[in-house]
């Protein structure tokens, strides 16, 4: 199953998303937060981000989700740190963070491929709320 991976310069932000998004993900799922610095700041940590992919990899993959700006800096750094065959399998999304956590956490959770879910997400974009 595509393992996935939040990232936001807040902690509290990146494991709010995780909680939600537990709750519609299949008992299985691997869904890991790599919120705020390792020193428990606002910010993101290229270290914290591969930790978090390595905890969510079970070899179908991994989507990172991120909130903004130096996220993507982050998250480019740390699947640049990977060994080659994990870090072919890593995609961050073009997507909002929280409509395609739970977008990307369902279509996980029935068995769509990392590509699938990587287009499904995108989509998320469009979705209206009014």
């Amino acid at each position: 199953m595509v393992g996935i991976v939040i990232v936001s310069h807040s902690n509290k932000i990146a494991e709010g998303i995780v909680e939600l998004c537990s709750q519609m993900a299949h008992k299985d799922q691997k869904i890991a937060a790599a919120g705020g610095t390792e020193d428990g700041r606002i910010g993101t940590d290229a270290v914290k981000i591969l930790n978090a992919i390595k905890k969510a990899d079970d070899g179908d993959g991994v989507l990172i989700l991120v909130d903004m700006g130096s996220a993507i800096m982050s998250a480019e750094f740390a699947i640049d740190l990977l060994d080659n065959d994990l870090g072919k399998k890593v995609v961050i999304a073009d997507a909002p963070i929280v409509e395609g956590s739970i977008t990307a956490v369902v279509q996980a959770s029935i068995g769509s491929s990392l590509k699938e879910i990587a287009c499904d997400v995108k989509e998320s974009k469009n979705i209206e709320k009014i």
